[in-house]
């Protein structure tokens, strides 16, 4: 499939929209768009950065931003905003790593300074998109692996491509968030971690027709090397389609009107 996308994208597209094709068109399989999904700038990069700021704000006063609005929207106490606003930004930043590896081996390197956001569209409580200079960590192996691009990193093999998954997306993105997060509020981590876990898990099986592989040997590996394997488990449902089962809960219930979303810990209790 990346060969065939980079050969239909090459003349007519930048350099990052080349290396990004497989997350695009994967996207696409999964909602049938790439450019009106309600958390992602269209097909995930920004075009004019002016009214964004770079999520390394969300370690300060972008915090409060994101938790004011994750309070008003579901009415929500400190402690249950504070676990829906992680459940909802992890899922969609995490989109395009978990995408791009599952697809093509091709990982957006997503720091707090590559990914940027906005609060303006008040449809989803955040709106994240990529710098066009984001790093594309891949295989060499990968046709673009030769190509000389600046946005290109090539890594060894796929342990490596792994760890660079983890260092961008969690040890120098969301450990750090995670940290501001809990200063805020009485949540433990593993609370928290479960949704990047859960998030993960959805967003392979979601994909699950556009991805070549087992979905469950993917998931293992993506949540191994992000260290959050013990927070879910796959369960197959009365058809024989794997259901994810969450070891811990968003606080969804704690909610005005209750939610005990599929999966959580609390109806398999």
């Amino acid at each position: 499939m990346t060969t065939a996308l980079d050969r239909a994208l090459a003349g007519h597209s930048t350099d990052t929209d080349r290396a990004l094709a497989p997350v695009t068109a994967t996207l696409r399989a999964m909602f049938g768009t790439s450019t009106e999904l309600p958390g992602l700038a269209p097909d995930l990069l920004v075009e004019d950065p002016a009214g964004w700021l770079p999520a390394a704000d969300l370690r300060g006063a972008g915090l409060e931003a994101l938790l004011e609005r994750s309070r008003g929207r579901w009415q929500a106490q400190p402690h249950a905003a504070a676990a829906l606003a992680w459940k909802a930004y992890t899922y969609w930043l995490a989109l395009p790593a978990v995408l791009g590896w599952a697809s093509a081996r091709r990982v957006p390197l997503l720091t707090g300074e590559d990914v940027l956001m906005h609060f303006a569209d008040p449809r989803p409580l955040v709106t994240l998109g990529l710098r066009r200079s984001v790093t594309v960590a891949l295989l060499p192996s990968d046709p673009l692996a030769v190509s000389g691009l600046a946005q290109v990193r090539v890594v060894a093999d796929e342990a490596a491509l792994l760890e660079e998954l983890r260092r961008s997306l969690l040890d120098e993105h969301l450990t750090p968030l995670l940290d501001a997060i809990h200063a805020k509020v009485r949540l433990g981590k593993r609370t928290l971690l479960g949704s990047l876990a859960s998030g993960v898990a959805h967003a392979v099986l979601r994909s699950a027709d556009a991805l070549p592989g087992s979905s469950a040997e993917t998931i293992a590996t993506l949540l191994g090397a992000l260290g959050v394997d013990d927070l879910i488990e796959l369960v197959p449902d009365q058809a024989g389609r794997l259901e994810v089962r969450r070891k811990t809960c968003c606080l969804a219930f704690t909610l005005p009107n209750p939610k005990v979303c599929a999966g959580c810990c609390i109806s398999a209790a």
